[in-house]
Parts: structure tokens; C-alpha cells; sequence
């Protein structure tokens, strides 16, 4: 466990500037954590809002920090791990020594961590509570394309696992934009409940809209700008259609035990250096 007095965590997630939501479990998952008091500081850093990935380089005083761990919230290794944080954060490879004398430790995204299917069978459970696993399926959504290729692979590996567990009659990963699609889930399944739980670090567009118009559960994309009315799509369960009983989940970036997650990835660096 760390617990040392001179160490911070930085918590890295994309953020968004039309999505107040996005950054919002990131920074719930920041509160959990400092009421821990794991880490002497922990600070959090965005892409597309403040504090940005370039203010944070500065954020932590090198006289009473001396170590600090960079986490990514991220589903999957990609892109913006590989090459946005590194660049912004000014890393060199795992281990960047600052001309203070600071020293940076890069971690796995929280995706990679092997509590992610743990997580993912009590969100389903949660939202389906009274469903018989055995006449149910689980499906998990990414977003699907080439931009997202990883995110892609990340849902395969975790629909794998689970249904490896045998806990229910069938587990399957589906996308939003390149087949198995989502919006097929009536062709793709045959038993009396399906539950859904998008694998997206945040509720934005895709979780309160898009994926639901796919589902068939809403008609057309909510004009409302509230979080709690844009949330109600999560309380609605069941839905009933054509006799069967759909569950919509809400994102699994939101689940309050990523604040687990993040922490044994910092942990885990450590482990493994």
C-alpha cells in the first residue's frame, strides 16, 4: 500500500467542452480518494478542460512531494495514452525525473486493471436485480470504428471473461458503430432479459442518447440540458419490448470502486518496477 507522506496521484481523463458530465466521475473518484488520505495530495487533469495536462506538470510542490503517480482514466490503452499524455506531461517512459528532482511514475489505464470484470458483473447485477442470470444476457457497449479500435478489443476481453464465469446464458460485446451493433441486440439475442451496460468511462451523448435511440428505448435524442432528467433513462428499468425486459446501465466509469481501481494501479507500478 502506499502511504508514504511525500507522495501525490494525478488522475488523467479527457473531458469534454460541450459534456459537463465528462469529467464528472473523474472528479468524484479524486474525493473518494483524498478521503482516504492514500496519497499526501491528489490532484486531477484534463484534454479538453481545466486544469489542463500542460498546468498540471506544475501542480504539485517538488519540496513536499517527491513522487508523484499519473493514472489515466481511460477504458483501453490508445491514442491518448500513448502519445496525448505522454507529450502534455512532458514523460519520458515510465519513470520521468523532473530538473527538481521530482519523480513522475506513469501507470496503466484503469481499463487494463483486472478488477474492470468485477465491476462490470455488479453494475449488472445492480440494474437487474431480480433477472435470473440463466435467462439473461449481457451485453457490453463500446463505441466501435477504427478511431476507437482498442476500446473495441477492451470490450471483447471483458465479454470473454465473463463469459468464461458461466454466470449467464450468454455475454456479448457490441458496438455503436461497426458490427455486432447494439442496435441489432433483438437479432443477436433470444432469452427474456438482456441487460446493457456501456463501457465508457462517463455519461455523456452516447450513454444518455445515442445508445438508447440504438436500443429503441427512447425515440430521438433528449433536447433537455439537466443531468438529473438526462439520468431518468437509467430509472426507467425494465424496459418492455416485444415481451422480453431490457436494463440500461449507466456508464461503468461511474461505478464509486474505479477509486479502488486507480489506486491499485499505482500500487501495482510499483509491484511490477
Amino acid at each position: 500500500m502506499i502511504s508514504r507522506a511525500d507522495t501525490a496521484l494525478l488522475i488523467v481523463g479527457h473531458g469534454s467542452t460541450v459534456n459537463p458530465d465528462s469529467s464528472a466521475p473523474t472528479l468524484a473518484h479524486a474525493v473518494e480518494i483524498r478521503r482516504r488520505k492514500v496519497f499526501v495530495e491528489v490532484g486531477c487533469a484534463f484534454w479538453k478542460e481545466e486544469p489542463s495536462l500542460r498546468d498540471a506538470i506544475f501542480l504539485f510542490d517538488p519540496e513536499s512531494v517527491r513522487e508523484v503517480y499519473v493514472v489515466p482514466n481511460f477504458i483501453s490503452e490508445g491514442y491518448f495514452t500513448q502519445t496525448v499524455i505522454p507529450r502534455e506531461l512532458e514523460l519520458n517512459g515510465r519513470v520521468t525525473k523532473r530538473p527538481s528532482g521530482q519523480g513522475w511514475k506513469y501507470c496503466q489505464p484503469v481499463g487494463n486493471h483486472p478488477l474492470m470484470t468485477e465491476l462490470l458483473l455488479k453494475r449488472a447485477g445492480e440494474v437487474a436485480q431480480d433477472a435470473d442470470p440463466a435467462q439473461t444476457t449481457l451485453l457490453i457497449v463500446a463505441h466501435g470504428t477504427d478511431l476507437n479500435e482498442n476500446s473495441a478489443v477492451a470490450a471483447k476481453r471483458e465479454a470473454e471473461k465473463i463469459r468464461a464465469i458461466g454466470k449467464y446464458a450468454a455475454v456479448l460485446n457490441v458496438y455503436m458503430e461497426e458490427p455486432p451493433l447494439v442496435s441489432d441486440w433483438q437479432k443477436l439475442t433470444s432469452t427474456t432479459n438482456v441487460v446493457v451496460v456501456p463501457f465508457f468511462i462517463s455519461d455523456g451523448l452516447h450513454s444518455y442518447e445515442d445508445i438508447p435511440v440504438l436500443l429503441g428505448i427512447t425515440k430521438e435524442r433528449s433536447t433537455t440540458t439537466s443531468p438529473a432528467a438526462r439520468g431518468e433513462v437509467f430509472r426507467r428499468n425494465p424496459y418492455k419490448i416485444d415481451g422480453r425486459s431490457l436494463f440500461y446501465a449507466p456508464s461503468i466509469g461511474t461505478d464509486p470502486g474505479f477509486a479502488d481501481i486507480i489506486i491499485e494501479q499505482a500500487a501495482k507500478f510499483d509491484r511490477e518496477s
